[in-house]
């Protein structure tokens, strides 16, 4: 019996593999299969201790996370992610052979046990084990508890090691499964449908990306795996679905950063008769809806790894509505918009901002905006009427032909959600996507412009990045703290 108190040094692991595998190989003598079979449980270790009553009689399973050997009589802990229960073992009551097995057990190794619910003197919920069963040997030994998995090869690679040992991470990802079931709960409460739509396209559309290409050997014929699916959510709307969602898995074969994840979770939700004023609302709403279930409140705290708050996002409503023309000017002078764009380039110098020779003088703007404006703006943030040629799938506003009507959410330095009112007129939308697409004429989506002429409703569009929402919410700093399995460089060797 190991409690494996102190990580083990290194010149050390052989010998505890070793150790180990002795013990499994014992258990077989004993006629005790090392790896389990199917056991039935009636309270799981974290929610037996929260709703803990005495002298019960329970069926209890996890895995061994911390072992007091005391002799004849041992507590240990088992271990599930919700919580603990403390298991008392005593020689005379498993009986000899049972006693045996209990010998051959380490941390980390996976127990059923049942038994009686008592309270310690000390006041501690605890079981008193009659019977044991093994359920999985563990060969290799745990990271150490007290100090983590810190090592961030580990903890992205090895993620099953940092779920064990790192409490933070745990809850992270239980927050997301959470907050994931709750966005389609919400959305369901509000009649959307929740739909599927292609993962592999045969014209990538709905986004300007570079997408990740694949083919398809039995039609003979090169597929992309999509960088969004907003033209076949639409091709819903022309087809009577009214209120329409998908969460879903795209891909876009870019960089990786803190925040972008070349395969990403987004939320796309189209609503017919409705404009971007109304999806903003209803993005608001659902957001402070999950800060208010998940996060005890609107005030979200972010933490350094000292514990120390660094920063505090102010969710509290109503969130501020702003034309993007009018935030630019704030940030870059009154005068932005009256400037040629010549002027406009010589003011970035002025302003610090980088800017390429390529640029247009559109996205000369942008990048005022994105380095000015968006990367300070923490609390949340409804940027509205943007360029029309930053958004080629959205309504021309009436009063500006310069902008369209849409909303860019940002939330802690970063665009957390897109919102549109839809552009549904086929010829407008022909000419809006030749001119994106230039001379690459051959990518435009001819499929999805004949759709359109059978008649789109007028309708409200968003998209919300998913991990970056959970990274906002959770106090992540890195999205690959929110992603259970982010993309990595193949390891060495």
């Amino acid at each position: 019996m190991s409690d494996e108190k102190e990580p083990a040094p290194a010149e050390d692991i052989g010998t505890l593999l070793q150790v180990r595998r002795e013990k499994m190989d014992k258990l077989r003598e004993l006629g005790v299969d090392p790896f389990g079979q199917k056991f039935e449980t009636t309270h799981a270790p974290g929610k037996l201790r929260e709703n803990f009553e005495e002298e019960k009689k329970v069926s209890v399973a996890g895995r061994i996370t911390a072992l007091r050997d005391m002799g004849k009589s041992n507590f240990i802990d088992l271990s599930d992610l919700n919580g603990r229960i403390q298991i008392f073992i005593n020689a005379k009551e498993l009986g000899e052979e049972q006693w045996e097995v209990y010998k051959q057990l380490d941390i980390g190794d996976w127990l059923g046990v049942e038994g009686e619910t008592f309270t310690t003197r000390t006041g501690e919920p605890s079981v008193k084990g009659q019977t044991i069963t093994v359920l999985s040997k563990s060969l290799r030994p745990m990271p150490d508890k007290f100090h983590g998995v810190v090592d961030p090869q580990i903890k992205y690679r090895q993620r099953y090691l940092d779920l064990i040992a790192n409490e933070r991470s745990r809850e992270i990802f239980q927050k997301r499964c959470q907050m994931v079931a709750e966005i389609r709960s919400y959305l369901g409460e509000r009649d959307f449908m929740e739909v599927e739509t292609p993962m592999l396209q045969d014209i990538p559309g709905g986004a300007a990306a570079q997408p990740f290409e694949t083919r398809h050997n039995a039609l003979s014929m090169d597929m992309y795996l999509r960088i969004a699916p907003e033209l076949y959510l639409k091709r819903l709307l022309i087809g009577g679905f009214d209120k329409v969602f998908e969460l879903n898995r795209s891909f876009r074969n870019e960089g990786i950063s803190r925040r972008h994840n070349p395969e990403f979770t987004m939320l796309e939700a189209y609503w017919a008769y409705a404009d971007f004023e109304q999806m903003a609302d209803l993005v608001e709403d659902m957001i402070c809806h999950l800060a208010e279930k998940y996060c005890g409140g609107l005030q979200i705290e972010h933490k350094n790894a000292e514990g120390e708050v660094t920063k505090t996002i102010d969710l509290s409503r109503p969130w501020k509505r702003a034309p993007y023309k009018d935030l630019v000017a704030e940030a870059a002078g009154s005068d932005w918009w009256d400037l040629t764009a010549e002027g406009r380039r010589n003011k970035c110098k002025e302003l610090g901002v980088e800017i390429s020779a390529d640029m247009e003088d559109y996205e000369v703007s942008q990048q005022v905006f994105e380095k000015l404006v968006e990367e300070n703006s923490i609390n949340p943030v409804f940027v509205t009427h943007v360029s029309k040629e930053l958004v080629p799938l959205a309504k021309q506003n009436t009063s500006d032909d310069s902008v369209v009507d849409v909303y860019e959410l940002i939330i802690n330095g970063a665009e957390i959600s897109p919102g549109y009112s839809e552009l549904n007129d086929p010829d407008v939308q022909r000419a809006r996507l030749e001119e994106q697409a230039g001379e690459e004429i051959q990518k435009i989506d001819e499929d999805f412009l004949l759709a359109l002429e059978y008649g789109m409703p007028s309708a409200g569009g968003i998209g919300i990045g998913i991990d970056r929402l959970i990274m906002m919410l959770t106090g992540a700093e890195s999205i690959r703290d929110v992603v259970l399995f982010p993309q990595l460089k193949r390891a060495a060797g």
